[in-house]
């Protein structure tokens, strides 16, 4: 057994561990990131994102019934490596009803972080029509706030998708690469089994690499290995509560065909609205050719792979109702209540009628997938509202934590937790 001794242990290299990491590191704490994926540079290529968010039962997982699929990252910086770069404020009220105001957090982080809606000339074509024909349709169609080195964008990319190679994606690898610059040690292939308790208090844990087992010791250890790795290691640690009764964003896809699109790539979640009362959103979307062609294939249209320099994409992602469990080895069981199938049935009505006042021709849905599980450990009733569990020094910092479902992507609320966090580890 290797042993050390660390004023941190975080476990997960995702927004809310990068977050507290960088925080805690910036404070003077040693601090250790344990983290299951590799920390290969970002290639923007097929077989990387294959290998770290495309193996079925590790980084691609399904539900039990109806095969919804769901993707996470595994590598350092976690599914921020793959994901559209949003940057939707964190649901302030319900978080201040739990106890957590991350108001200030989110101010810092803006003030700090390239965020802001997309300048005139990134914004693709495919995007601006779809903005188009949803305003002239009376819909609140807004550009969205990105997480964007702007000047650094390259127009007609098609990467985002598999991970942006210029570093114009700000990502959770940034903050990882702050904290390990001010002394942080990142361990990778790292995959946490448990957390070593003595007398209810947790003093580190025990990990796998290299087909060895080793340990580590720290005065607080947080949790940030996602909606679904946390609750699976909680478990191993005597919490048995964990993952159950959980959100995971179900959503849908578009498609129609047009002509004269004169883009094969463009950044993604430019522009879009809110249903809030109807609990959706929808945005436009811009898929690789190899995500295209396998939601068209599936839809017993494939065909259509070989359009998608024609075609307008739209997305559907819908606040779903709590419930499901994830299993003792991490998979995902939970099926879609009928409120929720309703959510993206209207969605999809929505967006056919936005993508038909748009040109678009031979409209169809593409396979209901998944995105941002979380709620597994939730505020108020695993963790309290400094993210503390039962045991004390353990903490969790990660989509798990949040309390109700709200379908908006979570990246902000995440580092916000993980600032706050740090801030009450460190004393201020």
């Amino acid at each position: 057994m290797l042993q050390d001794q660390y004023d941190a242990i975080v476990v997960g290299s995702g927004p809310g561990g990068a977050a507290v990491s960088k925080e805690l590191t910036a404070k003077g704490k040693k601090v250790l990131i344990l983290e299951w994926g590799d920390n290969a540079p970002v290639e923007g290529s097929v077989s990387q994102f294959v290998k770290n968010a495309g193996i079925p039962g590790k980084s691609l997982l399904f539900t039990d019934k109806r095969l919804l699929g769901m993707v996470r990252g595994i590598c350092t910086g976690g599914s921020s490596i793959f994901y559209c770069a949003t940057a939707f404020d964190p649901p302030f009220d319900m978080m201040r009803s739990y106890g957590i105001d991350l108001e200030d957090e989110v101010a810092a982080l803006k003030a700090e972080l390239p965020i802001a809606p997309l300048a005139d000339d990134l914004m693709g074509p495919g995007a601006r029509r779809m903005m188009e024909s949803a305003l002239d349709l009376g819909y609140d169609w807004k550009p969205l706030n990105k997480f964007i080195f702007q000047d650094k964008c390259r127009p007609g990319c098609a990467k985002c998708t598999y991970g942006c190679p210029y570093g114009a994606k700000w990502t959770a690898r940034n903050y990882v690469e702050d904290a390990t610059a001010g002394g942080a040690a990142l361990v990778n292939g790292a995959k946490v089994q448990r957390v070593i308790m003595e007398s209810g208090k947790a003093v580190g844990v025990e990990y796998r690499k290299n087909h060895r087992t080793h340990q580590a010791f720290a005065e607080n250890t947080i949790l940030s290995a996602g909606g679904i790795g946390t609750p699976v290691i909680l478990r191993k640690s005597g919490i048995e509560e964990a993952g159950h009764d959980f959100f995971f964003d179900p959503l849908i896809m578009v498609f129609g065909t047009v002509d004269g699109l004169p883009s094969v790539g463009e950044p993604q979640m430019a522009a879009g609205a809110h249903m809030e009362e109807e609990g959706y959103l929808m945005v436009d979307l811009s898929f690789s050719d190899l995500l295209y062609g396998a939601q068209s294939t599936l839809r017993l249209r494939p065909h259509r792979g070989f359009s998608r320099s024609k075609t307008l994409m739209l997305m559907v992602k819908a606040k779903d109702s709590l419930g499901g469990r994830i299993t003792p080895r991490g998979g995902v069981r939970k099926s879609l209540s009928p409120d929720d199938n309703q959510k993206l049935k209207r969605g999809y009505e929505r967006g056919r009628e936005i993508l038909e006042h748009a040109g678009a021709r031979g409209i169809f849905s593409g396979w209901k997938l998944a995105a941002h599980p979380g709620g597994t450990v939730k505020i108020n009733h695993l963790v309290d509202s400094d993210l503390k569990t039962q045991c004390d020094n353990l903490y969790v910092c990660d989509c798990s934590v949040i309390p109700e479902a709200w379908g908006l992507p979570p990246t902000l609320t995440l580092l916000a937790l993980g600032r706050r966090l740090s801030g009450h580890l460190s004393g201020g």
